[in-house]
């Protein structure tokens, strides 16, 4: 019997479709994801965890949005409160809330990044910035990323997003300025040190006078003394007899000791 290529040819191409239906029908979302059904155009308003599962083939799509930790590393441009240009390099940290991603999906698409953070991030950092003296900013780097944090936290949708952290890579300015701050610096240090010399010269002159003055106190009071009680003299010049009697001496008197 001949081979019937006519309905081979028919069975293969309903095979084949049967097939791509077969896998136009099934999804799988894999960890750290959060799927989007959506069909002829209608977001269906549940967040699809992960795995594998079925959907109307052809008329519905599976869009899988990331839900792991987002990590932007940007640059900003601002000027402090006192004028000075400052470029800023800053990492941000945020997950989205893995339960609203289809409503995020729905509202603001799929660039919700550009339309939602990035806007908010650089007029917060403008924001925070701009209430800095420049060197001010440079020695406050953490108080500022505070500043920053906590008004990211206010600005940011909740709705959509959660967990953040902002840290400064960078902090640059001009040559020229950074070169004066330098030199600001140097000359603070130079005239600090020169109040300690100036400090330490005078506390070791107050402690000489100090000194003096107790020596002089003691040489006064011992001298009244003295003056008051001779045989006190006698007692002094005792202390101060090694025991030896004179080799010599003049006359028949024994120093120091009457002798009857």
């Amino acid at each position: 019997m001949d081979f019937n290529w006519k309905k081979a040819s028919i069975w293969g191409s309903i095979t084949l479709l049967a097939l791509i239906t077969l896998f136009s029908s099934i999804y799988i979302v894999s960890p750290g994801y959060r799927g989007v059904l959506v069909t002829l155009g209608n977001v269906s308003e549940k967040s699809y965890v992960n795995g594998l599962g079925f959907k109307t083939p052809f008329v519905s799509s599976m869009k899988k949005i990331d839900v792991r930790t987002v990590e932007m590393t940007q640059k900003a441009v601002s000027y402090t409160q006192d004028v000075q240009t400052a470029e800023v390099e800053y990492t941000f940290t945020y997950n989205l809330k893995p339960d609203n991603v289809w409503d995020l999906y729905q509202k603001v698409g799929q660039d919700y990044e550009s339309k939602k953070i990035t806007p908010v991030l650089n007029d917060v950092i403008k924001d925070i910035i701009g209430h800095w003296q420049a060197q001010d900013l440079v020695g406050n780097r953490d108080k500022a990323r505070l500043e920053i944090l906590s008004a990211l936290n206010e600005r940011l949708d909740a709705s959509y997003f959660e967990n953040y952290t902002f840290q400064f890579i960078n902090i640059d300015y001009s040559d020229n300025f950074e070169n004066a701050i330098e030199a600001k610096v140097i000359a603070e240090q130079k005239a600090q040190e020169a109040v300690n010399n100036t400090r330490r010269i005078k506390e070791e002159a107050e402690q000489k006078v100090i000194t003096a003055q107790a020596e002089a106190k003691a040489m006064a009071i011992k001298s009244k003394a003295l003056e008051s009680n001779k045989n006190l003299i006698q007692y002094e010049a005792t202390l101060r007899w090694d025991g030896k009697l004179p080799t010599y001496m003049m006359g028949d008197a024994v120093p120091f000791i009457g002798l009857k």
